[in-house]
């Protein structure tokens, strides 16, 4: 094994060599057994142990196996607890993936803070087999199926072409000591009813049951690639980005012959969920959306709009005292007196500085919100029919901001000014108001 394992890191993980690696180290077998093979060797490693006060005093047990051996034979070690049905049920998640998320984020921490290369993880081919199954009982899409990957960034998994089977072999060969996990033996966990009783039985009905899985999910991760080629292609024709919004155009869209696929590869990374409701959404009315924890997909018309809930901007109302020259939240906006007037745009007005009443108020639209345009004496408009007007989504409408003197608006920001607040011949304090 100890060959094998030396060819396998030779032939495909090179750049291992010289760097700092810092192996995950539960005090498992699969972990000793992985930190025996680079210790043989004479790789440059530290080792990292969790441990999640999950097992009583099992759980300390191990963290002391751990903390010898690497006393014993002279190797870095970092050892954390946590309270990891605490973090569960604060964040309402599973212990499986409470633990998963605590360690995960410890690991980069030390990749960081003590100068360490690559996380190292001693899942091995059973491992791989077993997540295969799991995913497919809960029903999952090709990405699902293509098994645990080699490399994700910075962490390496150099285990995966071994058995359970070989490690305990090595093992055994090598007098290497390991600690056993007592919840490896209860069927409390899917994992576990699925390696105690599905597995075994797949390598009854064939021999050479991990030989033929490898290659299946060899030819599954060579599919789940041309899906990711085309993806990219048809999103380049189908999709827009402006600033933080995507505008995915439906008459594109809809010409593909299995739209929904691509739909799913372009929004499976922002975690939606609902994907039926995301798919009715291509023939929903306007306006309808379908939300994530932190984005939001809107169908306007001949679109379907993907942009981040907006947190920020939580706060409804923002004053603008006399005599300020600027406004960095939530826009940007300049305030400067001037002699005369110069050329008005989208984005520059002029009004009377004699008719604000400060401070000023910037706020988003209300419903029932009145103005009267620039240009239109005398006649009143809703600020939603000029929404309308402007064809603008629900989007653009919740990113707008209105500039207010008291109750009436002076400025529709970016759109429109307000006819009452314009220059007239008698005006003698002329505000040039600027968004940047």
């Amino acid at each position: 094994m100890l060959q094998k394992f030396q060819n396998h890191l030779l032939h495909n993980f090179q750049f291992l060599n010289g760097k700092k690696l810092l192996l995950a180290t539960s005090g498992g077998i699969d972990s000793m057994v992985m930190v025996h093979l680079f210790q043989q060797l004479d790789y440059k490693i530290g080792i990292a142990h969790c441990n999640f006060q999950l097992r009583g005093m099992e759980s300390f047990g191990d963290q002391d196996f751990v903390q010898e051996y690497a006393v014993a034979n002279d190797v870095k070690v970092f050892i954390t607890q946590f309270d990891t049905k605490s973090f569960a049920e604060d964040y309402k998640i599973s212990t499986q993936v409470a633990a998963r998320e605590l360690r995960y984020n410890w690991f980069y921490e030390l990749l960081e803070t003590e100068k360490f290369d690559y996380i190292l993880t001693a899942h091995h081919a059973d491992d791989n087999i077993e997540t295969f199954l799991i995913n497919l009982t809960r029903g999952t899409g090709l990405e699902g199926l293509t098994g645990i990957p080699e490399q994700n960034e910075n962490v390496i998994r150099p285990f995966l072409l071994f058995s359970r089977q070989e490690i305990e072999v090595y093992a055994k060969v090598n007098a290497i000591q390991w600690r056993e996990d007592s919840s490896n033996a209860s069927d409390k966990y899917l994992r576990n009813k699925i390696r105690h009783h599905v597995v075994p039985m797949l390598k009854e009905l064939n021999p050479n049951f991990l030989s033929s899985f490898h290659k299946t999910e060899t030819y599954l991760q060579e599919a789940q690639a041309m899906v990711e080629d085309a993806s990219i292609i048809v999103y380049q024709q189908v999709a827009k980005q402006e600033e933080e919004n995507i505008f995915f155009d439906l008459n594109q869209l809809k010409k593909l012959p299995n739209y929904k696929s691509y739909l799913y590869q372009w929004l499976k990374e922002f975690e939606f969920s609902a994907w039926d409701d995301i798919y009715d959404l291509v023939e929903s009315q306007s306006g309808k959306q379908i939300y994530s924890p932190e984005f939001r997909l809107l169908k306007d018309r001949d679109s379907l709009i993907l942009s981040p809930i907006n947190f920020v901007n939580e706060k409804k109302e923002f004053l603008i005292q006399e005599n300020q020259e600027e406004v960095k939240i939530p826009i940007n906006l300049s305030f400067c007196k001037v002699s005369e007037m110069s050329i008005v745009s989208n984005k520059t007005i002029f009004v009377d500085a004699n008719k604000l009443q400060f401070p000023l108020v910037l706020r988003h639209w209300h419903e029932g919100d009145v103005f009267q345009p620039f240009g239109m004496d005398g006649k009143s408009k809703k600020v939603s029919k000029l929404f309308k007007d402007e064809k603008l989504s629900l989007i653009d409408k919740e990113n707008t901001w209105l500039l207010c003197s008291k109750n009436e608006i002076v400025w529709i920001v970016g759109i429109r000014q307000d006819n009452r607040y314009r220059i007239e011949n008698n005006t003698q304090n002329i505000l040039k108001i600027d968004i940047e």
